[in-house]
């Protein structure tokens, strides 16, 4: 090919998405490449939450900086996105008091959140169990999106605005030049850029071996499931419940934190899976529940196995039953989902001769967190911090 690019961004899932987003919006000329027909991996199999409230003060920010984001290119093209707030509700004194804890941080933080009494999340949320519920801690700002919808509307929407998308397309080989780094292709073509940007763990894996075996990456399997439609029921925004409160890592800057979760049994299921449990309703009225997560070393991914445990989901649907009295439980989809993210640092980031920069890794934070951080990221990238 002979048409030069300031960016190549490999890797169509949200994270590479929104770099190619910023890098168009800085008035660059970009090439995103997808290795699939179109994504497959995390990006579409999540639950579709976008919760700055579940993330610590850093990713917080940027979650934050994402809901601007979103709600701005929502204004201009349909990506699904829908403002109804995000809700975690807890089921005894002690989630009461680390919702009351991060009331008090995000008040200090200038992040509205508001605390709702039992009462008040019986009135709002229908069918929520009065067995369970003791208060709840509302953020009216976050947002939902259809995980299978959003990112192809995203991409159509950046297609408008000059993106140039090359789907099915492997990247083999990368060389820094002189003249700009050349990525060879599965096509047998040659793209050249002036930076190459890879936000994919199978391209970093294929590209860069060793430095693939020496990172601290692991990956996580979740399992979820989706209802039938249900029937005449309408369940607002992401809801988030007691076992999301002690596994969120916005909860840990809470004062009353470790202890409370120094005093968990050890060897319950919860902990063996990785169990918390969230309800989101789809635009087809049904209801997605979730979730789970299992860890292994990226090289030791197999281990994971890639069916789905009955264990699992029965352990799920037997928790959520204990929340929310749903007219149906019936289910008509279950799907895995697998995500890589580092086990110490928060993100992965490497940079090869100047122009080459991977950038994986970024876990469970993605479809909140992306957003945000890739605004930055360009700009660090490409020096226009001052611009």
């Amino acid at each position: 090919m002979n048409i030069k690019y300031d960016l190549i961004v490999v890797g169509g899932g949200v994270l590479g998405t929104f770099h190619a987003y910023h890098a168009l919006k800085k008035g660059l000329k970009v090439a995103l490449l997808e290795k699939d027909q179109k994504p497959q991996g995390a990006t579409v199999r999540n639950f579709g939450q976008v919760v700055p409230s579940g993330m610590n003060t850093k990713w917080q920010n940027f979650g934050r900086e994402s809901l601007k984001i979103y709600q701005e290119i929502q204004s201009e093209f349909d990506i699904s996105v829908r403002q109804e707030g995000s809700i975690y509700l807890a089921s005894n004194e002690k989630e009461v008091q680390l919702l009351e804890e991060l009331h008090e941080i995000n008040n200090a933080n200038s992040y509205t959140s508001q605390l709702f009494t039992k009462d008040t999340c019986l009135e709002r949320y229908p069918n929520l169990r009065k067995d369970y519920i003791k208060a709840g801690l509302f953020f009216p700002q976050e947002v939902i999106i259809e995980p299978r919808l959003m990112i192809h509307r995203l991409h159509k929407y950046l297609i408008t605005e000059g993106l140039d998308i090359y789907y099915s397309t492997t990247v083999l080989e990368c060389d820094s030049l002189h003249n700009g780094v050349h990525l060879h292709t599965s096509s047998k073509d040659t793209i050249v850029a002036e930076k190459i940007l890879i936000c994919n763990g199978s391209e970093f894996k294929v590209l860069y071996p060793k430095l693939f075996e020496e990172s601290e990456l692991e990956v996580s399997k979740l399992q979820m499931m989706q209802t039938k439609p249900q029937l005449n029921y309408r369940l607002k925004g992401s809801i988030l419940t007691g076992l999301s409160i002690r596994r969120y890592e916005a909860f840990a800057e809470c004062p009353s934190h470790q202890a409370i979760k120094a005093e968990e049994a050890k060897d319950s299921l919860v902990k063996k899976w990785g169990v918390h449990i969230l309800f989101k309703q789809a635009a087809d009225g049904s209801i997605i529940l979730g979730d789970s997560h299992e860890y292994a070393a990226v090289e030791d991914i197999d281990s994971l196995g890639f069916d789905s445990s009955k264990d699992i989901d029965n352990f799920i649907l037997q928790e959520s039953k204990k929340i929310f009295n749903l007219p149906t439980y019936e289910i008509q989809k279950r799907w895995l989902g697998f995500y890589s993210q580092c086990k110490n640092s928060d993100i992965f980031e490497h940079t090869i001769d100047k122009n080459i920069h991977i950038v994986t890794g970024i876990g469970g934070k993605g479809m909140t967190g992306s957003a945000g951080f890739s605004k930055a990221n360009i700009d660090k990238i490409f020096n226009l911090q001052n611009a």
